[in-house]
């Protein structure tokens, strides 16, 4: 489904997208194994139809394409360096970050509430404030308007 066709998307399908993409993110990060062998092995060892598949592979390919971006837009909110970031947190933020940057169409309040729950799941037990925290600011710079209204 395209970008245009988001109405129909159930957040159920986008919600598993975005944890498939964190896992395939941290792997990428952690490996640097080529993100289209990472895609591969994801979509052939995991039940993958009750998921965004068009937005499990934008995410990883755009994120991993824009790294250096998206990392400098979120790296000014940090209280350490980049590589001193776990990489679960990383990853989140990556997602958020794009999401932030690149897809107007999800509310800036879901992108934060999605990075909490991964942050969650995956993260180590206070990382939700933290991924909170950088992405809340984060939607101060980037989406002010939105935030405002």
């Amino acid at each position: 489904m395209s970008k245009s066709n988001t109405m129909t998307i159930k957040p159920s399908a986008r919600r598993k997208a975005r944890r498939f993409a964190m896992q395939a993110l941290y792997e990428w990060s952690i490996s640097q194994n080529p993100m289209f062998e990472i895609e591969a092995r994801y979509r052939v060892d995991n039940d993958m139809h009750k998921v965004d598949l068009e937005y499990f592979h934008e995410l990883i390919h755009e994120i991993v394409k824009q790294s250096d971006a998206i990392d400098d837009t979120f790296m000014a909110h940090l209280d350490r360096k980049l590589h001193e970031l776990d990489h679960v947190e990383r990853a989140i933020l990556r997602i958020g970050t794009y999401e932030m940057l690149h897809r107007l169409d999800v509310p800036y309040k879901v992108v934060i509430n999605e990075g909490i729950e991964l942050a969650k799941d995956f993260g180590a037990t206070e990382s939700h404030k933290y991924v909170n925290g950088i992405l809340d600011e984060v939607a101060k710079q980037h989406r002010k308007i939105e935030r405002d209204h």
